[in-house]
């Protein structure tokens, strides 16, 4: 597994297949550098109930000025007893003429409108400056050879690169820009195998998630045409020591399933180079539950084999296969309420877990002892910081803690025992770490919202760190201040947040900020170097982010705070933060905008449609915004766990409650808009930014002022839910972001702040 060098956190819905892809998961792009998008569909309620009848075809409202027009229809569901409106169900069906005509229309007008802004060429030279750079992502280790990602100045995508030894010759292995002419093929998730002589990788055609998993070899650089495997959407390949294959989760590609249901489809199979993949082994059968994730994995002595069954981002089942003995699954662990890691290494397993600790702890047992009784407690729970991840490298236990949503990392012995804290360079965020149990060299990136992301070679004996593969950006971080300020929630709850700004910002309520929020999936926000964000406070800016409940900076118990029922203290928390940010003279709500993506992409669609005298403009990235039908659609049903569902009579009271769409009221004076789609996104599908927009545009009304404030649907092209993967695409995406929101928050083109 290798890590992404996109710059954004947190925006992945799906759980990831095994503990060690996790990170990779989680911290994948949205809104990536600024995301770098005629008849009524027939609708069946819960239980196949049919909807209320179509009584008649309301006219398109006139647009104003030239939004293009949208029709609207009278379709209202009958769900189980509730009636709800949903007058742009006919947006859902993204195959009709209709809808793409729609579609081009929508996106033409928005890049016309942002095209023409001033100050946007400047922003996009500034942002070609920022993103054509040398960047690396930290190496992995397998046999006596590093793989890492590294993109150079003026190319378009990231290339893997592989070498023998820290010091060895650069060598080209994959080159996604040579892939294809209109470089719509990405590079996806990749895996050397323990003696690093071949590398299992996927393709994704328009940086989608669907994909097709290949072989490299690496000597050589050649793809064999005979393990070509289709259907690795959630694939993680795990090889076998010897290299002669590897397990991996297989999803069928047959177009009769339902999408909201293939991940119950997923399988775990093992594939032997140079055979028929049609003709792969099940290994174990798929679940047919279509909001859990079968994954596995296996040590690097390869005698173990692990499968996952996990229920959402909060409980979990473990199951483990010996392979020198044979046999059957055994279980290891099994919650409703708890999460469990295994690494196994010489016959014994470490099992991180947060069952009876929130804040995580550590237990090992023999391999053969499974039973709850031999397990023995290493390493207790820090009951003020977070246990987040567990390695085994170099003989010892690499132990990453969040500490106020900064890192820590602690080595310690594989008793448990304390053995030092690895001194860091700068306060800030440890990611990626890798490394072999039985080798003293480790590496991981640090960076911090100032700290451009570096890569640091750690020496786990002794402790000692440092930099393997500088990144130099073209900015100066000393005029800038990172501050940590905390707020009160309406439930009486502290919050922290993250301001970056210059030193000498004053606090006269005239400063644009942008606030930046998630909220869910256990995703912690920690700083992070975002280049995206250097012209914004270059002009002056403030960039704020909250640390909504929803997260996990806390723990699971800030998560659970934010999760189901409980989801709008995550709303009221980001309303919480720009009150904060107003009350304490940073800004006012003229000046003040908002942006998320994904799951953040419902935050700021909820304090949108909440709280629409709070902010001067909204940015908002492949979103969910029709909570009703969310689960029906892509991923949907994995997330069940997370938000509920609205077949559960109880669920939907409070999913409607609060789903963005459903809370479009007319007659409003909505801040502006702009909603950032991908046209190949297929884990949240693109009808929620669609349907929402087509709503906002309907209902708006013209602000005190008298001015129509924008409603602007952006689609990216050839992207998926992180985005396209071209720099090119990014700069373009950024520049029209940040453009938008100097123009709307009364920033100068030159960058100065002008009376509004």
């Amino acid at each position: 597994m290798a890590g992404s060098l996109s710059e954004n956190p947190g925006s992945m819905l799906w759980r990831p297949a095994c503990p060690e892809a996790l990170v990779r998961w989680f911290l994948a792009p949205v809104a990536a550098v600024a995301l770098a998008i005629a008849c009524v569909r027939p609708a069946v309620g819960p239980g196949g109930a049919a909807p209320m009848p179509v009584v008649g075809v309301a006219p398109a409202k006139p647009a104003p000025d030239t939004w293009p027009a949208t029709r609207r229809t009278d379709v209202v569901e009958d769900l189980g007893g509730t009636l709800v409106a949903d007058p742009y169900r006919w947006l859902e069906d993204e195959t009709s003429p209709e809808v793409q005509a729609w579609m081009k229309a929508q996106d033409d007008y928005a890049r016309d409108a942002l095209r023409g802004l001033p100050g946007r060429d400047a922003l996009a030279a500034r942002f070609r400056e920022l993103y054509y750079v040398d960047a690396m992502s930290a190496p992995m280790l397998r046999g006596d050879r590093l793989f890492y990602l590294r993109t150079r100045a003026g190319s378009e995508k990231a290339v893997l690169y592989w070498r023998t030894g820290a010091e060895g010759a650069e060598r080209v292995l994959l080159d996604p820009n040579r892939w294809d002419a209109g470089g719509s093929v990405s590079l996806g998730d990749w895996s050397p195998s323990w003696d690093g002589r071949k590398v299992a990788f996927m393709q994704r055609p328009n940086a989608a998630d669907e994909a097709t998993l290949h072989v490299a070899d690496v000597d050589t650089g050649a793809v064999s045409a005979v393990d070509a495997i289709p259907g690795a959407k959630y694939a993680s390949p795990d090889w076998t020591p010897d290299g002669a294959g590897f397990y991996y989760e297989w999803l069928p590609t047959d177009s009769t399933i339902p999408a909201d249901e293939r991940p119950g489809y997923t399988e775990i199979r093992y594939h032997a180079l140079g055979t028929d993949p049609a003709g792969d082994p099940l290994v174990h059968p798929r679940t047919g539950d279509p909001s859990a994730f079968l994954g596995a994995w296996m040590g690097p002595d390869g005698r173990y084999l692990f499968v996952e069954v996990a229920r959402g981002w909060t409980a979990n089942a473990v199951y483990m296969r010996d392979l020198a003995a044979g046999g059957d699954f055994h279980l290891v662990a099994d919650s409703p309420r708890a999460r469990f890691s295994v690494t196994a290494w010489k016959d014994q397993l470490y099992i991180w877990t947060n069952e009876g600790a929130p804040l995580g702890r550590v237990f090992r047992t023999a391999a053969d002892k499974l039973d709850r009784k031999h397990w023995v407690e290493i390493v207790g729970e820090d009951p003020d910081h977070i246990l987040e991840e567990m390695n085994v490298v170099g003989g010892r236990l690499a132990l990453t803690y969040l500490v106020d949503a900064t890192s820590e990392l602690r080595i310690a012995t594989l008793d448990g025992k304390p053995v030092r804290t690895v001194p860091l360079a700068a306060v800030g965020t440890v990611s990626a770490l890798s490394g072999l149990a039985d080798r003293d060299d480790a590496y991981f990136q640090l960076s911090s919202f100032t700290l451009p992301r570096q890569v640091y070679r750690m020496e786990v004996a002794s402790g000692r760190a440092s930099p393997w593969g500088k990144v130099d950006f073209p900015i100066d971080p000393s005029p800038y201040v990172v501050e940590q300020t905390r707020f009160t929630s309406r439930d009486g709850t502290i919050v922290p947040m993250f301001l970056i700004h210059r030193a000498d910002a004053p606090r006269d309520g005239a400063n644009p900020t942008l606030l930046y929020g998630y909220g869910g999936f256990g995703v912690s926000l920690t700083p992070s170097f975002r280049p995206s964000i250097y012209p914004w406070l270059e002009a002056g800016g403030i960039y704020a982010v909250a640390n909504v409940r929803g997260g996990g900076e806390y723990g699971q118990a800030w998560h659970d705070a934010g999760r189901g029922a409980n989801k709008q203290k995550v709303f009221d928390d980001f309303v919480a933060a720009g009150e904060h940010l107003v009350r304490q003279g940073w800004t006012r709500p003229d000046k003040l905008a908002i942006n998320g993506g994904s799951n953040g992409g419902l935050l700021v669609g909820a304090a949108m449609t909440q709280r629409p005298d709070l902010w001067g403009a909204v940015v908002c990235s492949v979103p969910l915004l029709d909570m009703v039908r969310y689960h029906r659609f892509g991923s949907g049903r994995t997330w069940i766990p997370e938000y509920g569902t609205a077949e559960e009579p109880d669920q939907l009271a409070f999913l409607r409650a609060y789903s963005p769409y459903h809370r479009v009221t007319e007659g409003t004076a909505y801040p502006a808009l702009l909603m950032m789609s991908a046209d190949h996104d297929d884990r949240v599908d693109p009808m929620h930014a669609r349907k929402f927009v087509a709503a906002i545009q309907h209902a708006t009304r013209p602000s005190a002022t008298g001015a129509v404030r924008a409603a602007l649907l952006r689609i990216e092209r050839n992207a998926g839910h992180g985005g396209a993967d071209q720099v090119s695409q990014a700069i373009d995406a950024s520049a029209d972001m940040y453009a938008f929101l100097k123009a709307e928050l009364g920033m100068s083109p030159g960058g100065a702040a002008a009376p509004r």
